[in-house]
């Protein structure tokens, strides 16, 4: 059993990375829960109308995906009344998110400057020409990418230590492990997140723990490129204590997954905690972080990538899991 005790803090922001301040990409900010939460609730129907002139795809996401509402017509006055509800409802969120948010200028910046590292790596990809932010169901969508934007929930950004993520209702959805992560700086990385499996969608099916953490890691190499003056905290989710823990027991982590015959397992009750949101990895002790089988990936393609220097990130995302394990040799000491 490895133990992870760290002090200290650990961010990775001064890494060299290519000049892209002359690649143009085109970016926008439209705040669709200013325009949502300013609709005349006694004349839904014409608002709705009115909000489809300006965000003429967005709106139908949020409806219908976001929202999960069923069609609207002039005569669905359930769905009607579900609207102004959740208007009355949250009118307390989207207040605070005009706190919070009241300048999204950096935020834009830094989601602008990982667009032109995106172009940079995969010159062909269509960048999305907008951030629509949003406020909508707690327990829903927060940050996705649509058919012309990246979408941005700020009900799940508000600050770790917003009330409602404190209050009974919001510790049964989001216990702290999980809303300690809600806060702004993560927005960005959300959305290169998204954009990475734009470009490459994952494969579902049954794979062994070693493929299925060599393909997360492939995906944190990739949006440490795009991403690369961001802390690797925020990247992997970890605390700066339980990243620093990884490092230091990078080894012992490693020798835990060989002399338990995890790698090549596909039981999904045996792996699923080395790969899902946790507060920890119970084997590893109370200080490791959970989905620590991420970061033996991401150190399994770094190896394979020292190794192969002129692949590029798409020849990389199109590699296959098993292959980049077995030619990486990757052997912590």
């Amino acid at each position: 059993m490895v133990l992870l005790i760290a002090i200290g803090l650990f961010s990775c922001n001064d890494k060299k990375a290519p000049d892209v301040s002359g690649i143009k990409v085109t970016l926008s900010v439209n705040r669709f829960e200013q325009d949502f939460f300013a609709i005349d609730t006694n004349n839904i129907m014409a608002s709705l109308q009115q909000l489809s002139n300006k965000y003429p795809r967005f709106l139908g996401d949020f409806l219908y995906n976001i929202m999960e509402l069923p069609g609207i017509s002039d005569t669905s006055l359930q769905t009607q009344a579900l609207l102004k509800k959740f208007i009355a409802d949250y009118r307390p969120v989207k207040d605070s998110a005009d706190n919070v948010f009241k300048n999204f200028g950096d935020i834009e910046k830094e989601v602008k400057k990982g667009l032109q590292f995106v172009k940079y790596y995969f010159p062909t990809y269509k960048t999305p020409p907008q951030v629509i932010t949003y406020i909508g169901p707690m327990e829903g969508y927060s940050d996705v990418i649509t058919r012309d934007a990246l979408a941005v929930g700020l009900q799940l950004h508000m600050g770790n230590n917003y009330s409602l993520y404190k209050s009974n209702i919001g510790q049964s959805v989001f216990p702290n492990y999980i809303s300690r992560r809600f806060t702004p700086d993560y927005i960005a990385v959300n959305c290169m997140k998204n954009i990475i499996n734009d470009i490459a969608p994952e494969k579902s099916g049954s794979r062994p723990l070693i493929e299925q953490m060599v393909e997360k890691g492939k995906r944190l190499y990739v949006l440490d490129k795009i991403l690369p003056f961001t802390d690797d905290t925020l990247k992997t989710g970890y605390t700066a204590q339980q990243l620093k823990g990884c490092y230091s027991n990078e080894g012992g982590i490693w020798n835990y997954f060989l002399t338990n015959n995890l790698l090549f397992n596909i039981d999904p009750a045996n792996i699923k905690s080395y790969m899902e949101e946790a507060p920890n990895t119970p084997e590893l002790g109370e200080a490791s972080p959970g989905a620590i089988g991420i970061f033996t990936g991401w150190q399994i393609v770094k190896k394979y990538m020292g190794k192969n220097p002129d692949l590029s990130l798409n020849e990389l995302l199109n590699t296959d899991p098993k292959k980049i394990f077995e030619e990486s040799k990757y052997r912590p000491g």
